[in-house]
Formats: C-alpha cells, structure tokens, sequence
C-alpha cells in the first residue's frame, strides 16, 4: 500500500475532467512509490479490481455504513466519450461510492453548520487503461477550518475515510 506524489495537487484542483487526468498520472509514478496531494489520499495495490472493489465495500459496510450511491465514472466516460470528441480510454474501470455516518455527520455539523459541504463522503476506486492490474482506490480529505471542536470532527472523518481506504488495499 502505498501514496500518491503531493506534485500533482495543483492539478486536482481542475474541474473532475482534470481530476481524472491527474489520478491517471499518478500512474505514473514508481510503483509504491504514491504520497499525499494536499486534497487526495490514494492507495495503490498490485491485483484484481473486483477483489479490491469487494474489500472497499466490505471497509465501508463493516463500520456499519450503508452505502447511498455507487457511481460509475468509467460508464460514463464510455457513453459520452464521443460527444465531447474523444473515446481515448482512460480507466479499465472506475467508480466511486458515497455514504455517511450519522454520528461523524451530526458532530460536524453541530460544529459548524457549514460542514454539510463534506457530506455525503466519497471512496473511489479506478483501474487505469495504460496500468492494468494497479488498482487505486481513494479519497478528498476534508480540509479542517473553523473552531477546534469543528476541526477535531472533521479530522475524525478523515481517520474514517484512512482507514476504508487502507482497509480496501491491505
């Protein structure tokens, strides 16, 4: 398990087409080799994206999480690819997962009512076209602001995205 290179947060600060990009380059990078960006955490793992697809959802539903909605970004990028002038293929797969916790949620927002922004949270998880079998899987740290009891919270659900994300590539 390893990070993805801090180099590329400028860039994952683009619109979610330039997102994807930058997860792709990310790639990149030695194998094992990934760090932090300053909005990202990514971890990669060498094997089958169904199996690893299989541990993020059982990281997610183990904590007694009900996943809301599972999103499919390669689909999407499949359909459209051709409307806005490009079917260059990008992900082999791809998709991303939201949820919540009720007790995070509520400590965040009685925090600071501002704090819905970082709900529902978000888990990803991507096969590349170009590195097939480096399945990433990841996640937006909530970025702490506001009083300390709104920062402690919202560090509490960063520990809670970690720990989903490291689980699902162990």
């Amino acid at each position: 398990m390893t990070q993805i290179p801090a180099a590329r947060r400028r860039a994952a600060r683009r619109p979610s087409v330039a997102l994807g990009i930058v997860l792709v380059s990310c790639l990149l990078a030695p194998s094992w080799a990934l760090a932090e960006a300053d909005e990202l955490t990514l971890y990669a793992k060498k094997g089958d994206y169904a199996d690893v697809r299989i541990e993020l959802e059982n990281a997610i539903v183990g904590r007694g999480l009900f996943v809301d909605f599972n999103g499919q970004v390669s689909k999407m990028l499949e359909r459209t690819g051709a409307d806005v002038g490009s079917t260059k293929p990008i992900y082999k797969q791809a998709e991303y997962f939201t949820f919540c916790s009720a007790r995070l949620s509520r400590a965040t927002m009685e925090s600071d009512p501002s704090n819905v922004g970082f709900c529902p949270y978000v888990v990803f998880i991507y096969e590349t076209a170009t590195a097939p079998g480096t399945i990433i899987v990841g996640y937006r740290r909530p970025q702490s602001h506001g009083s300390a009891r709104s920062k402690a919270a919202l560090e509490a659900v960063g520990t809670l995205l970690d720990g989903i994300a490291k689980d699902a590539v162990k």
